[in-house]
């Protein structure tokens, strides 16, 4: 099936495994771990990514994001960490955006001088500050955008082609924005990665990952990826893949809710600031119209200094302080205390991630009873 094919339709039919035997109306789940080696097309194994329900689901993961091949992965993390070890070795160097997911940040500073791999954040997301750091050995350079939790975007256009000018892989975390909202490689860029974990998956249920590309560069991925044996059950790839038949739907709801919600607290004086690329006032409005489909389902917010943050996530009756994000139910957290927990202090300051920050991911509850939940929070906060 063709990528031309809507939104909805490659969610809920490409990649399906037909049932032959019963004629069952979804995929069936083999579970097997052990397949026959001989007088077989494929050699099957779990470890290698290519049991049938993992292929099936990788055959989607393609079309949702325009690409060739993809693998799936058991986190993000995996996704994330065998993609770059795939394309560096000891003595190359990356170059990071400056904000990004804790995670991958702490990926960096905790592990690569151990492979002898060099690094470099550049001081913003700007396709020039890139280009500043940007060195003889650099191998990669990787960007995060819509960013977490700020929300910074990041012109993938202008970073796609300096990558080409520079014959370096491109990657981008794409995991905020989900393939209905933006397809990175329709801009130029080579990897997408996502935490599948999150609108993939949908309902706060499914850890894994997901790497999609050209062929060649996930035949590169694979080999890595064989070694480190980070592929994931076959029970949970039959879960995602049911999950994400609904994704389009789910995000779009959420993108509904998220754009109704920051302009609701825009309009609160309880509120000192509000990231959300949807609102005209967002420094990268523009370029979100430019690259996005949609302006996704997350957003961050600081309360008024006179507002104590604590009592206000407790006093949350609807929303779910809760450490993820992206499922159909409303979750808050502080990311100065689990999503970005690893960066030093000083770490976070010159990402700006303040103490009282907050990040919002916005379910599908009815519009008006989260606001009612917002608003008692902040009156109980004073």
């Amino acid at each position: 099936m063709s990528n031309s094919k809507g939104i909805n339709t490659i969610c809920t039919h490409v990649g399906e495994l037909a049932d032959k035997e019963f004629k069952g109306a979804v995929s069936p789940l083999y579970m097997s771990t052990s397949y026959a080696f001989e007088d077989v097309e494929t050699k099957r194994y779990p470890r290698y990514f290519n049991t049938p329900n993992q292929v099936a689901l990788a055959k989607k993961m393609a079309a949702l994001e325009h690409g060739e091949a993809s693998l799936i992965f058991g986190s993000g993390m995996a996704a994330v960490s065998t993609s770059l070890m795939a394309f560096l070795s000891s003595g190359d160097h990356v170059v990071f955006q400056d904000s990004l997911y804790g995670g991958t940040s702490n990926l960096a500073t905790e592990e690569f001088d151990k492979f002898g791999i060099q690094y470099s954040f550049a001081k913003d997301a700007s396709a020039d500050s890139l280009k500043a750091e940007i060195k003889e050995n650099t191998k990669v350079i990787y960007i995060e955008t819509p960013s977490n939790p700020l929300l910074k975007l990041t012109d993938m256009e202008a970073v796609a082609k300096l990558a080409k000018e520079y014959n370096l892989v491109s990657m981008i975390d794409n995991t905020f924005a989900s393939p209905v909202n933006q397809n990175p490689i329709d801009f130029g860029i080579d990897v997408v990665i996502h935490s599948a974990t999150k609108y993939m998956g949908g309902h706060s249920d499914i850890l894994a990952g997901t790497v999609i590309s050209s062929e060649e560069n996930i035949e590169r991925i694979f080999q890595m990826a064989k070694n480190f044996g980070g592929s994931l059950s076959d029970y949970t790839v039959w879960l995602l893949e049911r999950s994400i038949k609904t994704m389009g739907i789910r995000v779009k709801a959420q993108n509904e809710n998220a754009m109704k919600l920051a302009e609701f607290l825009n309009s609160r004086s309880e509120v000192a600031n509000v990231y959300y690329p949807g609102l005209k006032d967002h420094p990268d409005h523009e370029l979100a119209r430019k690259q996005m489909k949609g302006f996704g389902g997350m957003l961050s917010f600081e309360l008024n200094d006179d507002l104590d943050v604590q009592k206000f996530m407790k006093t949350l009756q609807l929303i779910k302080p809760s450490m993820s994000l992206a499922g159909v139910e409303s979750t808050i957290l502080l990311p100065s205390k689990t999503s970005h927990g690893l960066l030093t202090e000083e770490g976070r300051a010159k990402q700006g991630i303040k103490e009282n920050l907050l990040r919002f991911s916005v379910g599908i509850e009815e519009i008006e009873d989260l606001m009612e939940d917002l608003t008692q929070a902040m009156a109980k906060s004073k």
